[in-house]
């Protein structure tokens, strides 16, 4: 890293500084200015804002063909291309009214297209959007995006389902890079908080094409937060509060930019007690802690625009087992978890004279220490939360990985567009605990792909080839245990792939955007389907592994068909994936000890389903919004059986006011949600059925400004008639215990 550290600065001290200037006026078809516009450059990670005139301008831009986007509430989104040719050129924008909403630039996907643009289809949310939906925590957050639900321990623990598919199937990055935290694990939350992110995108679908290896079942792209406005300084502080866990969150925020430099940071502090059910009961131990530190610094001439960031995660989250003390204590009582995760990362555009290259290297260490309980006798009712003797955790797992991405985007020719890249990791797993569920290993990636787009009128396919391979080496161990010897034998394996994808979007009848999709994915299955052998406190069970496991292969079709007029919308995304070599946990019927003995199999399998919904907008009544969506998903092995961990289907209808009061409140809102979950008895031989239920969330919010001082807020009910349920995807479901009752959740947030 120090290397690379050392290129970083020795290529801002050569490159020479550009004199470019864009400058515009932003108006509506009646020909009247609009304030507040933004104009981002994303390459640049660079923007500014329109002025009272809506007047823009823009500094320091490298000489190569550079893409601006407006975005403005209530406007369609425009993007458009410029090419120098002189040192100042002027863009206006023509901006107009649009009436469900405004698009972005899409992420994910390796062209960086408008969704409309796109021909795979990408769902994308910004943090502020999940959070006026009433989100409590980031993964309740993306669990409200249709296709992605979450297997959840509490409130503290979530981890994301797309489409049915979970764990290592379904590959999250930030900041640019892979979040690598033993995510093998049901109760391994995502490890990242809001604080640090802008937006996030979801990927539907295998993307191995793209991401490589555990991306067979999707990706959640997390963008990082955005640097300031060019030569603009703003600070932020963000204060809320839960009513359910008594649960406190505390974020600040500070940015500054130039016309070369850009610098931002930002802390927070979430704080909660055991969640309580609608019978009034607290679900002890389900209390968590986490403190966040985010920073960057990025830098852009005519030849580089860089950007290194550093992200700091720490979270204290317990274990629940039984529904024991009461109170509104929110230290972690033992059995617990002790999380800390390490992100940097290094970002570049290279702009060359037809063509750029972008990189990201990155380094992620993540340390997992569980800590498990003294069985004295004294301890069983002791209420006093703090540990009075040094403590030592039963596991201990430290991960480093070191990743690079590079891509070379080709000149393009006409509209044809195509990239060559390839992308790897090295990752070192270590044992410093009492004991040892996955052993000490060495696992190195290297994957090299080719992707095109092509567009013509009202047409756009897109398509490409990759290669992977994965090499895996462990360590011998022998562990003993209650005066049994585990032995983990040593495994030396190589795992190749190779993967492609083909796309297609166009217009039916001018009016109804299409996309058909197919794409093939892979799996190299992980350490701990391999070379378990030991008890697993977080999940409560014994684990064998299984060294003759083969990697899973995956072949996915998708359709999709959008439908948008002056006030209606309609949707519908199909999917069907089949899946060979489904790796999966299932119970032998033998017990070690008082632990349940399972163990890693696998059976080739199939999942299908979709998402389909529909916003009306009716006229004259312009501020009222009606939303529908319904989603489902059915897996099944070869064999007929159904998978484990199916989210049951899911209907939600809201009814939004969206209004402006005076020139004092902005962005106003106000909805009520109802949220439908069906019964689901499609389950795997060791689930039991669940019962469907019905929740009402409530919200209602907006912005006052104030002089230089804007205020941000809004009030959220969750559960709002405290109804009793359990979800089919809580691991808290074999203990019987409810779901999370009745919640407000009020947030402020000053911007200045």
């Amino acid at each position: 890293m120090k290397i690379y550290l050392s290129y970083l600065f020795i290529g801002m001290a050569f490159v020479a500084q550009a004199q470019n200037k864009i400058s515009g006026i932003i108006k509506t078809t009646q020909n009247e200015p609009l304030l507040g516009v933004q104009i981002y450059i994303e390459d640049l990670q660079k923007g500014t804002s329109t002025d009272e005139n809506g007047y823009y301008e823009l500094k320091n831009l490298p000489n190569i063909p550079i893409k601006i986007t407006a975005v403005y509430i209530g406007f369609e989104t425009q993007s458009k291309t410029v090419t120098f040719d002189k040192s100042e050129m002027i863009l206006n924008f023509t901006l107009e009214e649009a009436v469900f909403k405004m698009e972005e630039i899409i992420i994910a996907t390796p062209f960086n297209k408008l969704q409309s643009e796109n021909v795979m289809k990408v769902e994308k949310a910004s943090i502020q959007q999940l959070q006026h939906k009433g989100a409590a925590t980031l993964m309740d957050g993306l669990n409200t995006i249709a296709g992605v639900s979450q297997v959840s321990t509490g409130v503290g623990i979530g981890k994301p389902i797309i489409r049915g598919l979970r764990g290592n199937r379904v590959l999250v990055y930030s900041q640019g890079i892979r979040l690598e935290n033993q995510q093998f694990g049901d109760e391994h939350g995502l490890g990242i908080d809001e604080s640090s992110i802008e937006s996030v995108e979801v990927i539907k679908g295998p993307a191995s094409l793209l991401y490589g290896s555990d991306a067979l079942g999707g990706v959640i792209y997390f963008n990082p937060l955005k640097f300031a406005d060019a030569n603009s300084f703003d600070f932020t502080y963000n204060q809320s509060y839960h009513s359910n866990t008594q649960g406190t969150n505390t974020t600040f925020g500070a940015k500054q930019s130039y016309d070369s430099w850009k610098f931002l940071a930002n802390g927070s502090r979430n704080s909660h007690s055991d969640y309580k059910t609608p019978n009034n009961t607290r679900i002890t131990n389900t209390r968590f802690n986490e403190t966040i530190f985010n920073s960057a610094i990025g830098f852009n001439s005519n030849f580089i625009s860089s950007t290194l960031r550093f992200n700091y995660n720490s979270t204290k989250v317990g274990i629940p087992e039984e529904i024991g003390i009461q109170n509104n204590h929110k230290t972690p009582l033992l059995p617990y978890q002790d999380l800390t995760t390490k992100m940097l990362s290094w970002s570049n555009n290279f702009f060359l004279s037809n063509s750029k290259i972008t990189s990201t290297f990155g380094y992620t260490l993540n340390e997992r220490k569980e800590f498990e309980e003294h069985h004295h006798e004294e301890e069983a009712t002791h209420e006093d939360e703090e540990h009075d003797e040094p403590l030592h955790p039963s596991l201990f797992l430290k991960l480093h990985t070191y990743s690079y991405d590079v891509k070379w985007h080709l000149p393009k020719l006409n509209k044809f567009e195509t990239i060559l890249g390839f992308q790897g990791l090295h990752q070192k797993n270590d044992n410093f605990g009492e004991e040892i569920l996955i052993p000490n290993a060495t696992l190195n990636d290297f994957g090299s792909f080719f992707t095109a787009f092509y567009n013509w009128k009202e047409h756009s396919i897109q398509g490409g080839i990759r290669f992977d391979t994965r090499s895996l080496k462990t360590e011998k161990h022998i562990v003993l245990h209650e005066d049994e010897e585990h032995i983990f034998d040593p495994i030396d394996k190589t795992f190749e792939n190779f993967t492609a994808s083909l796309g297609y979007k166009t217009k039916l009848f001018n009016k109804i955007i299409s996309r058909i999709n197919f794409a093939t994915g892979f799996r190299a299955p992980n350490l701990a389907e391999l070379t378990s052998n030991g008890v697993h406190h977080g999940s409560n069970r014994f684990e064998i592994g299984n060294n003759d496991l083969n990697s899973e292969r995956n072949f996915q079709s998708d359709i999709s068909f959008e439908y948008d007029s002056q006030h209606f919308e309609i949707f519908a995304n199909g999917f069907y994936n089949r899946i060979n070599n489904y790796i999966f946990i299932s119970p032998t019927g033998n017990f070690e000890e008082e632990f349940a003995i399972y163990q890693y199999i696998q059976d080739d399998a199939k999942l299908y389903g979709g998402e389909f919904g529909a916003h009306l907008h009716p006229h004259p009544i312009d501020w009222l919004h009606l939303h529908s969506s319904f989603e489902f998903v059915i897996g099944k092995q070869d064999n007929k059986a159904y998978l484990p961990l199916i989210p049951a289907h899911k209907l939600t209808n809201t009814l939004r006011a969206e209004y402006d009061i005076n020139k004092w409140l902005k962005n106003g809102f106000t909805s009520i949600s109802l949220e439908s979950t069906f019964k689901q008895d499609k389950i795997s031989e060791f689930e039991t059925t669940s019962n469907g239920y019905n929740l009402v969330n409530v919200g209602m919010g907006g912005k006052i400004k104030l002089s230089k001082i804007s205020l941000d807020l809004s009030l959220n009910v969750n559960n709002l008639f405290n109804t009793s349920y359990i979800s089919h995807l809580s691991r808290l479901k074999v203990n019987e215990f409810n779901n999370i009752g009745r919640n407000f959740i009020a947030r402020i947030q000053f911007n200045i």
